[in-house]
């Protein structure tokens, strides 16, 4: 079934793979019995496969449908389903998002700030004691560069997840887009 709802909401659209799959699965995982606005959307794909305009898919699909009671009142109430599901999806992610900023990038951040103040600390240590110069220098050139690298880490992680953000949201936007869409042609059509 998931390859059959990435085909309706994804494969035209550019979207990213990861994400589609993801929000696809949910569809999947929470697909209701029976005939509902999924089946639908499938149902209208094949017609739509058949060169039909919109609006005969639409009443085509849906003439079909009401045989197996499906009533207009149902699909609007089983594609808001879905959307809800989207949108379950999008908290969910929204948090995992978070926890991996904390994880990756503030303890980073954290990391480099310590490391600063360490490398403060050693400075002040070599004017006190003379005889650990040697000593503290090569902590300092060792924490300068875990400091050096640091940055570099905490830019690609943050830029990782921001993309990874991004593509989610794209993909998120364009099948709830796709969904509203249906929505107001079912409104309009049916």
């Amino acid at each position: 079934m998931q390859k059959d709802l990435k085909s309706l909401f994804g494969d035209h659209h550019g979207l990213d793979e990861r994400s589609v799959s993801a929000l696809t699965r949910a569809l999947a995982n929470e697909n209701l019995p029976g005939f509902d606005y999924i089946e639908f959307k499938q149902a209208l794909a094949r017609l739509r496969e058949m060169d039909m305009d919109e609006p005969t898919a639409f009443r085509s699909a849906y003439a079909t449908a009401s045989t197996m009671g499906l009533t207009k009142e149902k699909l609007l109430k089983t594609a808001l389903h879905y959307k809800k599901v989207l949108d379950n999806e999008n908290e969910h992610f929204e948090e995992s998002l978070k926890r991996q900023m904390e994880q990756r990038v503030k303890a980073k951040m954290q990391e480099v700030e310590k490391m600063k103040k360490q490398v403060a600390d050693f400075q002040g240590k070599i004017e006190e004691l003379e005889n650990k110069i040697k000593s503290l220098e090569a902590k300092i050139k060792q924490g300068e560069q875990t400091i050096a690298s640091a940055d570099e880490d905490i830019q690609a992680a943050k830029d990782k997840l921001l993309s990874t953000k991004d593509a989610f949201q794209h993909a998120l936007q364009s099948i709830s887009n796709e969904i509203q869409k249906d929505i107001e042609s079912m409104e309009s059509y049916l």
